[in-house]
């Protein structure tokens, strides 16, 4: 699937990526008996399994997210990269003889692929050939298999209603300023992103009020969504 600019701000409403980024504040990996318990309730759909085990994997999000410091801004690929983390919780299969951390490791980097892929990051030096990630059985998978992948016109049709869905709901929870900063911040209308610093400047007001509207925004949002109806699997 082509990354879609829409994930930068689902990884922001979904997981509290603004809470695990200080030192210290990651929970510890868990004990591999525990992590087998809660990865069997997680398969019978219990929500509170799958979310301990994405908070107990956000160190290895920020390991990773480390390995491309420059290539775009951390909040970004912090915000890509749990969403990574989420589908891989949600996919993974324990019987096919990968850990869960190799497999949610490949996740997690392959959406920050698809990010510095969308952004036009090394465009200069990319082939067809060119490695960008890897499928859920773990295979490795190139810039040729994305493109033919997203000619799959159902899966196109699908995901442009689940975003349309998304940024109606965005439209009558949040007042027009809201929206109008968070559209602007992650190209709701028109797929291009906009640093905080363009935004303020095209608005007219600083930068820091930017950043507190779109915090409000963001917090709004969260607090009246589910993940499940937005995140591709």
């Amino acid at each position: 699937m082509l990354f879609d600019i829409l994930n930068l701000l689902l990884g922001k409403i979904f997981v509290f990526t603004g809470a695990v980024q200080g030192k210290g504040a990651f929970p510890k990996p868990l004990p591999p008996e525990e992590e087998q318990k809660y990865l069997a309730l997680a398969r019978a759909g219990d929500e509170d399994a799958k979310n301990t085990l994405v908070r107990h994997n956000m160190r290895l999000v920020a390991h990773i997210v480390k390995k491309y410091s420059g290539a775009a801004e951390t909040d970004d690929l912090m915000s890509v990269g749990s969403i990574g983390l989420i589908k891989a919780i949600n996919t993974y299969s324990p019987g096919k003889g990968t850990a869960l951390a190799t497999y949610t490791a490949r996740c997690i980097e392959n959406e920050i692929l698809m990010l510095l892929r969308a952004g036009k990051k090394h465009k200069n030096t990319m082939s067809l050939s060119d490695p960008v990630g890897f499928d859920k059985d773990g295979n490795e998978l190139t810039i040729m298999d994305v493109v033919a992948e997203s000619g799959n016109v159902f899966s196109d049709v699908e995901r442009s209603i689940r975003r349309e869905k998304f940024v109606k709901h965005l439209k009558n929870i949040l007042n027009m300023r809201e929206y109008t900063v968070i559209s602007l911040r992650y190209g709701l209308e028109n797929g291009i992103p906009m640093p905080q610093r363009e935004v303020a400047k095209k608005l007219g007001i600083s930068r820091s009020y930017i950043s507190r509207i779109e915090k409000k925004a963001i917090e709004k949002a969260r607090a009246s969504l589910d993940p499940d109806d937005f995140i591709d699997e």
